[in-house]
């Protein structure tokens, strides 16, 4: 029988090696807990993430548009259910998942207590907010526990369709009449910020960051990750003649970073604690979504009690 401290060296080995964590293996409680956290809330994230989208069905421009962003959406859905079957796997049920959720114990991404004011929004969270998200979901498909790592890899590749249709509306409307100009700026001053504060806290004041990345849950850090999008957002926008609403950016010749002005965190950790602008308004759209369900659920625990067979 190995001790602790062997299993534990064992454990930090196989990470070493590249090798993947599967759900029997064994593993130390705080790395579980922490995949539990981050699974959690990306899967919330997901489903959280349909609101300010789905909001535009039905006033979408055409045809063409209305169909995309269908399909988006229920993308979205689809990834919440692969991430909360990732997490399942680490011994946490939906129904706890989602009780945390409903009952406002558990977080999501800030970005989406944020409302969507005009039809550009939806190029722009396609752009800048799945395109932030890819930088840190192509990371996580490098993730040392198998489930959460392979649930990525579809993730990245539908996001991927995501983050293009985003840029081919923004390109579109940057090219487009003075209003459609105007709109596409105006969606992007009210979204860049929170964009950047999608990564999270400053590598200094993440509590989290130095256990994520010792375990391989994590391959890059918050400040890395950010860095590495406002590089290649700050290029793309400006080749399409697009402003970002910073005074205070400029290009660093000394790291060859662009490099910003400060990120308002107070206002981050507003949003995060409840008091964004959405927070209780998306909040309060799953729970009814839940209510509404209930039946389903219902009806479908029943017929499995009366016919488990089938369900197996």
């Amino acid at each position: 029988m190995l001790t602790h401290e062997e299993q534990l060296a064992e454990f930090e080995a196989r990470i070493a090696r590249g090798e993947k964590i599967e759900p029997g293996d064994w593993m130390p409680a705080e790395y579980r807990r922490q995949l539990i956290r981050m699974i959690s809330q990306h899967a919330h994230s997901e489903v959280v993430g349909m609101l300010p989208e789905g909001a535009w069905i039905t006033r979408a421009p055409n045809l063409r548009r209305k169909m995309v962003l269908i399909s988006k959406v229920q993308d979205e859905g689809g990834h919440g259910q692969y991430l909360y079957h990732a997490a399942e796997s680490l011994g946490i049920s939906r129904e706890e998942m989602l009780d945390a959720l409903l009952e406002g114990r558990a977080k999501y991404s800030s970005i989406f207590n944020y409302p969507t004011l005009n039809w550009a929004d939806i190029g722009v969270i396609g752009w800048l907010v799945d395109g932030a998200a890819i930088k840190n979901q192509t990371m996580l498909a490098q993730a040392s526990y198998g489930p959460y790592s392979r649930a990525m890899v579809r993730i990245c590749a539908e996001e991927t369709f995501h983050h293009k249709q985003g840029k081919e509306m923004v390109i579109q409307y940057a090219q487009g009449t003075p209003f459609q100009r105007q709109m596409v700026q105006d969606s992007i001053n009210r979204w860049w910020w929170p964009t950047l504060m999608m990564f999270g806290p400053h590598d200094s004041d993440s509590p989290n960051s130095e256990t994520l990345i010792k375990w391989g849950i994590k391959t890059k850090t918050n400040d890395e990750l950010r860095q590495e999008f406002i590089n290649e957002m700050v290029a793309d926008l400006t080749a399409v003649n697009l402003t970002l609403p910073d005074p205070d950016l400029h290009f660093d010749e000394a790291s060859g970073n662009w490099t910003t002005g400060p990120i308002d965190w107070d206002e981050f950790w507003r949003v995060v604690k409840g008091n964004g602008p959405c927070n209780k308004e998306r909040l309060a759209a799953r729970q009814e979504a839940h209510e509404n369900g209930r039946w389903v659920r219902e009806a479908m625990a029943a017929f499995a009690a009366r016919s488990p067979q089938v369900i197996a």
